[in-house]
């Protein structure tokens, strides 16, 4: 039998070494070899390989989250120096993130150092510990619910474990762990490395938005009309994404990333910088974790019947998890408003300090948060919500109320502008000119001009590619008719 590129001779030594160490252990001679024809390339080549080494080279820090299995060898390796790796000579970007893979593995990380449980703890029943076990099995009753409340679910568990707590219940609830045969500490393991690689001092791109997204998919996918649609293999591959989507996220924009000319973006060419990293970190940990794909392939689970549109919904699916904030009980979006603009605060401070433009909404000194808001509900999240609304009708028609009633009382508390109120006293006037004045404000073209300044600020944080919404087309008409529905308001006033 022939030899693949990536089989392994077998020797005593590595008889019984685990699966993922000996190919790990491989990957690495063959990434080494690479790095080091590209580090002496250029400057920026030498960075990126010394980001590569330090990241997913270096043993010191990793964590091996399985449960058991030999780790003969692991000594010798950790003790031997990587010459391929090249020397840090390269300076650290101006403006350094709080994030453990822009900083490297050091002491100023948010990564956690104890992760996983040993051997001799069990699981928990809620896959976390708790001292408040009746509080906790209350608000997990409603795990089936839209809008379950993570804040209050993270002050419940022992640190915040969130993501897996809410993660490891939705895994039991669907019966994930007997179809695809996951030992529970495994996936407990995995889960607790998966939330420790999201930073908890970032205001809002942290494991509760990712808890919170994951357990938005799941009440997604038990939409009647989607009833036997996928296989389990998708199933869990929409709420494995949704718990992954934001790993190590630095709390910043990509365009932030690329103007700093942070590792990052060096490293993905500039191109969706923070989706390729939060993939790359998720699937660096997953990769530790040995369950064989042979118990998934030769089930006949994954089935490729129309498999390019269930894809296609699945995707969106999570895309609308994703942007659910404003779709939530009003006290639980008006604690997400909170967090989201910190953030952006928190970006525009850094960008004033390092001396370039600051991003749309993120200047703290100049920001409306209740009309952004509004703008993000109108020509983001509501297209995007009633074209789910449709594919599943009558299933979200309540989530499309509450998006509804949210957005009337943001509204509803915009503070009044020196505009708005010239524009009051002008319409109590009986001054035809006046009169003529108000409607050239109110002018289609006015319309249209502040309908695009607020989907273009919204681009900076959302994308607008066609991957990230139903139908672009549809977009452009509920655009459309929002657009016309103002130059016709204008014309009647007249």
């Amino acid at each position: 039998m022939k030899a693949s590129p990536i089989c392994l001779e077998t020797r005593p030594s590595t008889l019984f070494t685990p699966i993922a160490h000996r190919v790990r252990k491989k990957f690495k001679k063959m990434l080494n070899k690479e790095l080091s024809h590209f580090s002496e390339s250029s400057r920026s080549g030498n960075q990126i390989s010394e980001y590569i080494c330090s990241t997913f080279l270096e043993k010191n820090n990793e964590i091996d989250i399985s449960s058991g299995g030999n780790v003969t060898d692991m000594a010798e390796e950790n003790d031997t120096p990587d010459p391929k790796c090249p020397s840090p000579t390269v300076p650290p970007p101006p403006i350094p993130l709080n994030s453990s893979s822009c900083q490297g593995n050091n002491n100023n990380s948010s990564v956690k150092v104890k992760t996983t449980l040993n051997e001799s703890e069990e699981v928990p029943p809620y896959g976390v510990l708790t001292d408040h076990e009746a509080e906790l099995n209350k608000i997990l009753g409603g795990i089936n619910t839209w809008g379950l409340n993570v804040f209050k679910t993270a002050e419940l568990v022992q640190d915040r474990r969130v993501l897996t707590c809410i993660t490891y219940n939705i895994f039991k609830e669907r019966d994930l762990l007997n179809t695809f045969k996951i030992q529970p500490k495994i996936l407990v393991n995995f889960l607790m490395t998966l939330e420790d690689h999201y930073l908890s001092d970032i205001p809002y791109h942290n494991n509760h938005h990712a808890a919170d997204v994951t357990q938005s998919t799941h009440i997604l996918l038990n939409s009647p009309n989607l009833n036997s649609v996928f296989t389990p293999l998708e199933v869990f591959a929409a709420i494995f994404a949704s718990a992954i989507h934001d790993v190590d996220h630095p709390g910043v924009t990509n365009q932030y990333l690329i103007n700093t000319s942070s590792e990052l973006a060096l490293m993905y060419n500039d191109e969706s910088v923070l989706e390729n990293h939060h993939l790359a970190v998720a699937f660096k940990n997953f990769f530790k974790i040995q369950i064989s794909p042979k118990k998934v392939a030769g089930s006949g689970v994954l089935l490729l019947d129309n498999y390019n549109d269930r894809i296609q919904v699945l995707q969106n699916m999570v895309h609308c998890s994703d942007l659910s904030n404003p779709t939530k009980p009003l006290e639980i979006y008006r604690e997400w408003v909170d967090r989201i603009m910190e953030e952006f605060f928190q970006q525009g401070d850094r960008e004033r300090s390092a001396g370039i433009e600051i991003s749309p909404m993120c200047d703290r000194d100049n920001a409306t948060i209740e009309k952004s808001q509004v703008g993000f509900i109108d020509y983001i999240v509501h297209p995007l919500w009633e074209t789910w609304a449709d594919l599943v009708y009558p299933d979200s028609q309540y989530i499309l109320e509450t998006l509804e009633e949210n957005r009337n009382w943001y509204s509803s508390v915009i503070p009044s502008s020196p505009t708005d109120l010239y524009q009051n006293e002008l319409r109590e006037g009986s001054n035809e000119d006046e009169e003529e004045s108000v409607r050239v404000l109110d002018s289609s073209s006015d319309y249209e001009k502040e309908e695009e300044e607020i989907r273009n600020n919204y681009k900076v944080f959302y994308g607008s590619g066609e991957s990230t919404r139903f139908n672009k087309d549809r977009d452009v008409s509920l655009l459309r008719t929002r657009t016309l529905k103002g130059a016709a308001t204008s014309e009647a006033s007249s």
